[in-house]
């Protein structure tokens, strides 16, 4: 499975795959960091159908189109805020990767971009997300061998080094 990851660092609005995924808002609204830049991206017609879905609790996922984004696909996941670590943070991120692997397995989606959940504005430590991030990525590839593909896509240096390093030790076990 780990073979079929792979870590970059970059822009998530230009990968072209089948799907990419938005770390969202409960919302699902545009906001600010990766969230407002897919939806700046795919143009308004992403805003107006995430509107008709009515939110998503934090740890699920839903999809919509990708409109003008070379992505056929957008999964929203609603990661967990970060309140110190013992309010169940760590299971809400793992149902985050677990359900958008689950959601992507069901559209028949075989290349998909993620980004690094809930480590931006949401606060949740990127040394201890990533770890968790690979975990739930190896075990859903396993789940569904039709996924080809997962590329983690990194925003910055230290998110790519801190997953890269979480990678290797993976691949030591």
């Amino acid at each position: 499975m780990l073979e079929r990851i792979e870590i970059i660092q970059g822009d998530i609005t230009r990968e072209h795959v089948d799907a990419i995924v938005n770390a969202a808002n409960a919302a699902l609204l545009p906001g600010g960091g990766v969230c407002g830049a897919i939806h700046r991206a795919a143009g308004p017609e992403l805003a107006e159908e995430c509107r008709q879905l009515g939110g998503c609790a934090p740890g699920d996922a839903k999809i919509t189109k990708g409109y003008r984004l070379s992505a056929q696909y957008v999964i929203h996941t609603v990661g967990p805020i970060w309140r110190g670590g013992d309010r169940g943070e760590d299971d809400v991120l793992s149902s985050c990767y677990r359900r958008t692997l689950e959601i992507a397995h069901e559209y028949g989606i075989r290349t998909l971009a993620i980004p690094s959940i809930s480590t931006g504005a949401y606060g949740f430590p990127v040394e201890r997300a990533c770890r968790i991030a690979l975990r739930e990525v190896a075990a859903g590839l396993q789940r569904y061998p039709d996924i080809e593909r997962v590329r983690i896509v990194c925003f910055d240096e230290h998110t790519y080094r801190c997953y890269l390093k979480a990678y290797e030790e993976l691949t030591l076990m």
